[in-house]
């Protein structure tokens, strides 16, 4: 797991609220330079058939991730929500919001580095499968995490930005990706989507897409404007499938 150091992280104080056991969740802070950052964990109880790792939308760690991890939990998988702005980050608005997920756009080094710390900082050894997925600005994280070659077994994209930056490619991907994605999204739509899976082919990337007809941006966010029920339990489908079989 992460045998390959990416960059120079500074991994400390690593703490927990209780013991990751029962079912019950678990608190982990760990630093990233002059950041600390805390993930949440949630564990089934009993062995696990894995770890999925978990990248929030672009408004910070909050309850809809860790609904979601709790969901991943029962399905039989340790659950990780991970945090990538930190614990003292101002999140009241859409400026804050920008603020964020803009300077790790701007800064590619640094929004690997935050990702792969969170995935150190609360890994297990031995962990029979590990995937790495996120909603909206989380599913442009796991993407960049696939690009960076962090070595997963898959990666999933919720309703996430799909343009490669310059410079990159997917070259280096290790494990297989799901794309599950709307035909409105305005945020990246069809022409992103097909521009991504060219790049999936020319890098022998395995890989899979699900395109819900109609759905917009944040479509499995309940209580969004976006929110479309049927495509939101389709994708979580998806998901279970690619958990249990693989793309």
């Amino acid at each position: 797991m992460l045998k390959q150091v990416y960059f120079s992280i500074v991994l400390s104080a690593l703490a927990a609220s209780s013991a990751i056991a029962g079912g019950h969740a678990d608190k982990v802070r760990y630093v990233v330079g002059d950041k600390t950052f805390e993930a949440v964990v949630k564990d089934p109880g009993g062995d696990a058939k894995g770890t999925v790792y978990i990248v929030h939308d672009w408004d910070g760690l909050n309850d809809y991730e860790i609904k979601r991890a709790e969901m991943v939990a029962a399905l039989g998988y340790r659950a990780v929500a991970l945090d990538l702005f930190g614990v003292d980050a101002t999140l009241e608005g859409f400026e804050d919001y920008r603020r964020e997920t803009g300077a790790l756009y701007q800064d590619r080094q640094e929004f690997r580095a935050r990702l792969q710390s969170g995935i150190a900082a609360t890994a297990v050894e031995g962990a029979a499968k590990e995937i790495l997925m996120g909603y909206c600005f989380g599913g442009a994280a796991t993407l960049e995490g696939a690009r960076a070659g962090f070595e997963m077994d898959g990666f999933v994209s919720f309703h996430g930005g799909l343009t490669t930056p310059d410079g990159q490619d997917y070259s280096a991907t290790k494990g297989s990706v799901l794309v599950l994605h709307g035909s409105a999204d305005p945020v990246s739509g069809m022409a992103d989507l097909a521009a991504l899976l060219d790049q999936f082919n020319t890098h022998g990337v395995k890989h899979d897409a699900r395109v819900y007809g109609g759905a917009r941006h944040s479509f499995t966010v309940e209580g969004s404007r976006d929110y479309l029920p049927e495509a939101d339990q389709k994708a979580w489908t998806a998901l279970v499938e690619f958990l249990n079989d693989g793309v």
